[in-house]
């Protein structure tokens, strides 16, 4: 089995967590993955703790991966242009690599005029910023990451794991990912259209939460659920239901249930024969043709093509 070479490149100024997240979340794949980290120098990088990280190899590795991630760094380091190191340092990746930053790395690509034209995003509160000084990329500051192949963006922190978990997901498929998940003890599956920012995570204390709700739901989804449905079954009015979902979630609970009934339909294309109608009967989607549209609108692709690719894989 061939492994993928995945080639992290650190940065002055980097965050500790956000680096090891590749090596992390991809080096629990089972061993599909070979995961190297490595500057512009070969030499030592500061972070932004009261800690340096020695790195072990130079920026001649990038020219040996198959997958380039660039890893964040604190605001006071970022620049409309990139130095001249670094633009060597990219002119290294060959033509055709898949390219992912998390957090503040999309800042270095689009300084290196990587994301003209392309649909990207980054950490909520550094948008404003990215906007003035990128206009050239849509930039859209509300999800957790961009798939816009070979370019690969996520937003802040722990959506550095979410994007690897797609990088495995998309690779190998959801079997191996939500393994990676439970080893890691992480949640298995955001999806990309997430919101980054929900006002309101946790309930205040003393309200209900819709949590049990969404866990009678995910074991129904084969059932046309309805809004009064789902608040009878929370004990709430529909308007409080909708708006403490959307608090505790980030989306309105009709966006979250085509977003559950897509995943379990990708799951059902992996890993099994069933047909396409089968399939969206088993996940709550009226027809097939219902099943298609919502998949093709989530990752652009077609049920078929999407089982050809996990077939090959297997």
């Amino acid at each position: 089995m061939r492994r993928e070479r995945v080639v992290v490149l650190a940065l002055d100024g980097v965050y500790p967590f956000e680096l090891g997240i590749p090596s992390r979340i991809l080096g629990a794949a089972d061993g599909r993955y070979e995961v190297l980290t490595c500057s512009v120098d070969g030499r030592p990088v500061r972070t932004d703790a009261d800690f340096g990280i020695t790195v072990e190899h130079d920026p001649e590795a990038l020219a040996t991966a198959d997958t380039v991630v660039i890893a964040p760094v604190v605001p006071s380091h970022l620049a409309d242009e990139v130095s001249d190191d670094v633009l060597a340092a990219l002119a290294l990746i060959r033509p055709g690599t898949r390219i992912v930053s998390i957090c503040t790395g999309a800042f270095v690509l689009a300084a290196a005029g990587l994301l003209d034209g392309r649909r990207a995003t980054t950490h909520w509160q550094v948008a404003d910023r990215f906007r003035r000084m990128f206009p050239r990329v849509d930039l859209d500051p509300d999800v957790l990451f961009v798939d816009d192949h070979p370019f690969l963006t996520s937003a802040g922190a722990a959506s550095g794991v979410d994007i690897c978990l797609h990088l495995v997901r998309k690779d190998h498929g959801s079997r191996l990912a939500n393994s990676v998940a439970r080893r890691c003890v992480v949640p298995p599956f955001r999806d990309g259209g997430q919101l980054q920012y929900i006002e309101q995570p946790v309930p205040e204390q003393g309200a209900a939460s819709t949590a049990a709700t969404r866990a009678w739901a995910l074991a129904r989804l084969d059932e046309p659920l309805t809004l009064a449905e789902l608040s009878g079954h929370a004990r709430m009015s529909q308007r409080t239901f909708a708006r403490r979902f959307h608090d505790e979630v980030g989306l309105s609970p009709g966006r979250w249930l085509i977003q559950q009934r897509v995943v379990r339909a990708r799951h059902l294309l992996e890993s099994s024969d069933l047909t396409v109608d089968q399939i969206a009967g088993r996940v709550g989607f009226a027809t097939g043709a219902s099943l298609r549209q919502h998949l093709n609108a989530a990752i652009g692709v077609s049920p078929q093509a999407y089982r050809r690719t996990f077939q090959i894989a297997r």
